[in-house]
């Protein structure tokens, strides 16, 4: 890295430090709006599974993966959990999965009440047992199983948007200042005076506020009334 480079690094990391309460207040704004966003339009969903075996063949497994959603056995599920939404609804919150190829069957429930999903898991499971004999014809069911309430949602994305929001804050705060920087026409440094002018800076003349400049004069005053006060004295 050359000395220019250096040079140029120094003189971002001095500029962010001078304006660095900008960046903490823009971050901190942008973290508080992403909170408060994700906290409005956060609604949690939570998801309980319950299994069931069913001894049949490759031929029939797909149907009967189907009628777990029948709306027959829906109405069932809808009676015993004493649910107010029609049977669609229902079963459009259960999900029907074979697991490995294997007899083992998952069905499994969201809902944004998690001792509901439970409830209807267990119920959709036990409601296709004793109602698919009657259908089908068939009663080799076993319940393998039973679905828990889940007490962790499925859709946790509040914490991502909080972060989200925090990068977003430093990313415009760091920007916004190299912004202002650039349309700040002022010359703060001897080198930029150097480049405009094409002559090298001899001396610099630092500021001096008001105060200072006064109590400097008092001094340089109560020096010469002492020097006079000792030059009369000797006289004397």
């Amino acid at each position: 890295m050359n000395k220019s480079s250096e040079i140029n690094l120094k003189d971002y990391f001095d500029l962010i430090k001078q304006r660095f309460w900008m960046i903490i207040v823009i971050t901190l704004l942008t973290t508080l709006a992403g909170y408060f966003y994700s906290d409005q339009n956060y609604t949690p969903l939570y998801q309980s599974s319950t299994r069931i075996i069913l001894g049949s063949g490759t031929e029939d497994m797909n149907t009967l993966m189907v009628m777990i959603k029948d709306p027959i056995i829906m109405e069932k599920v809808k009676d015993d959990v004493n649910l107010s939404k029609s049977s669609e609804a229902i079963a459009g919150q259960i999900t029907v999965e074979r697991i490995d190829d294997s007899q083992v069957i998952r069905i499994s429930v969201t809902d944004q009440d998690a001792d509901l999903t439970a409830e209807i898991a267990n119920s959709t499971a036990t409601s296709f047992k004793s109602e698919i004999v009657g259908i089908l014809g068939y009663s080799d069911v076993q319940l393998l199983s039973p679905a828990k309430v889940n007490p962790n949602p499925i859709n946790e994305t509040q914490n991502r948007t909080v972060i989200i929001a925090f990068v977003f804050g430093l990313i415009i705060g760091i920007g916004l200042i190299f912004l202002i920087d650039s349309l700040d026409s002022k010359v703060r440094k001897e080198r930029e005076v150097e480049e405009i002018l094409g002559v090298p800076v001899l001396g610099v003349v630092s500021n001096m506020n008001k105060k200072k400049f006064a109590l400097n004069k008092n001094n340089k005053r109560n020096t010469s009334e002492r020097s006079e006060e000792i030059a009369i004295k000797q006289e004397a």
